[in-house]
């Protein structure tokens, strides 16, 4: 079974309920998709960009395994369409997703991740970054098994 988690951080508990649907689609492989959000208080108390940016990596980095291929979601990252992005994953069991708070995150995590990807040149919010990942996740998968849903 393949294994795909995406860990974000936000203040509140969105509804998760589309990409729960495409989490279920992608059980229909063998795939599952979790979602974990690791807002904690540590990072409501920061100031500044940086040390705000450094208490997402700190809580992130609790969940870092280095089994799983590693991805980093930042504007900075690299642009790439829908047949592109499914080459990341063929061939993975185990994908980490991170997708950071307001303030994005820090250069020094981005560079523990295995890559960086950028969703967009938009910027979205957390519940649309992970409906369009969730559905570019299974999109994927699509492309990888020859399933006409891509098309």
């Amino acid at each position: 079974m393949i294994k795909i988690r995406v860990y974000y951080i936000a203040n509140k508990t969105d509804d998760n309920s589309i990409c729960l649907e495409y989490g279920s689609l992608l059980g229909g492989f063998g795939i599952k998709l979790e979602f974990i959000n690791v807002m904690s208080k540590n990072i409501i108390n920061r100031q500044n960009v940086s040390e705000i940016q450094e208490s997402y990596s700190k809580e992130f980095l609790k969940f870092f395994n280095n089994k799983d291929y590693r991805i980093a979601l930042s504007p900075n990252g690299k642009i790439l369409d829908s047949k592109e992005f499914s080459n990341y994953l063929k061939d993975r069991l185990c994908i980490s997703f991170f997708i950071g708070g307001a303030y994005g995150l820090s250069d020094d995590f981005i560079s523990r991740c295995d890559t960086s990807l950028s969703l967009s040149n938009l910027t979205f919010s957390h519940k649309i970054a992970r409906i369009v990942l969730s559905e570019q996740i299974y999109r994927s998968f699509c492309i990888l098994r020859n399933h006409p849903y891509h098309k």
